[in-house]
């Protein structure tokens, strides 16, 4: 048994989704592909915290790297892990497409990533399961998380560039939680401008509105320098940080996809980048990628064979 899960884009809400505020993620066609027909000899660490020790699938996660094999942050994981749960229960007779099956899947998979990163929002792994682009929310008080697939206003056009380079999330989150430890009072005051972007862009969803939404993406990218300058954290790269500067002329916003530190990153505008942008981009090394909404989630693959 095939099935394959996508990656993701995180447009709005990194960090401030652990505190609550609302994330806009956006899975995209650029797949996992777990397979029952080939034994896997070296699961991830997710996979092998999911299946305590049972044999794991042969998965091919290439699409979600480039071609020296470096991940290019676009939640390769979580997507593999959903993959691998997703074929081994679709082996079982489970429904992929059944709503009640893909919230188990989405929870065992989620607690699984948790644990195997000391944390995490599991927006990646709700991307992965789901498809489109979604409303994430962390619950309260035990909740589980609220997922709610949106549509992202008419008129937006969001295109992405792969830095070449990339960090480890972990990282950066370890930075941003040793700030909240030593200065409580700097760190609320980052955290909260990154909660009135989230919601900003989550309510300009909401409302089909693109110029509020670029707004809001600004804000965030804003917010999300100056949480790096405060923790030490490369969040927002040097050369992100310079075609920030680039869009806002061109009345778009820039910003890391997710966590940041190079990885992926996001132009939000009313319109495709301007020359001038896309010159800059290619001379800071960004690399454009080819990527479009995958609406599909995690599913069944029909091709016969996976290459090794």
């Amino acid at each position: 048994m095939r099935v394959r899960a996508p990656g993701k884009l995180v447009l709005t809400g990194a960090y401030a989704v652990l505190e609550g505020a609302p994330a806009i993620v956006l899975a995209v066609d650029r797949h996992a592909v777990a397979d029952t027909a080939v034994r896997e000899p070296n699961p991830s660490a997710e996979v092998r915290e999911a299946l305590a020790g049972a044999d794991a699938p042969g998965v091919d996660a290439r699409a979600l790297h480039d071609e020296r094999g470096t991940k290019l942050g676009l939640g390769s994981s979580a997507a593999v892990l959903v993959a691998s749960l997703g074929a081994i229960g679709a082996a079982r007779g489970q429904d992929l497409s059944c709503h009640r099956e893909r919230d188990a899947l989405f929870h065992a998979a989620r607690e699984a990533h948790a644990r195997t990163q000391q944390g995490g929002s599991g927006v990646d792994v709700a991307a992965s399961v789901y498809g489109g682009a979604l409303r994430y929310e962390l619950g309260v008080a035990g909740r589980a998380p609220s997922v709610r697939r949106v549509k992202l206003p008419e008129g937006t056009v969001v295109t992405s560039y792969w830095s070449g380079g990339s960090v480890r999330t972990s990282e950066l989150r370890a930075r941003v939680d040793a700030l909240a430890a030593r200065d409580r009072t700097r760190y609320e005051a980052r955290m909260k401008a990154l909660r009135s972007a989230s919601l900003a862009a989550a309510q300009a969803v909401d409302d089909d509105d693109a110029a509020r939404l670029v707004a809001a993406a600004r804000a965030m990218s804003e917010a999300l320098l100056a949480l790096g300058q405060a923790a030490d954290a490369p969040i927002v790269t040097p050369s992100m940080s310079e075609l920030a500067r680039h869009a806002a002329k061109d009345g778009a916003a820039f910003l890391p996809s997710g966590a940041g530190g190079g990885d992926v990153a996001v132009h939000v505008g009313e319109a495709a980048p301007t020359p001038a942008f896309l010159e800059a981009a290619r001379s800071l090394g960004m690399t454009p990628l080819i990527l479009s909404l995958d609406v599909g989630g995690v599913r069944i693959d029909r091709q016969d064979h996976m290459e090794h």
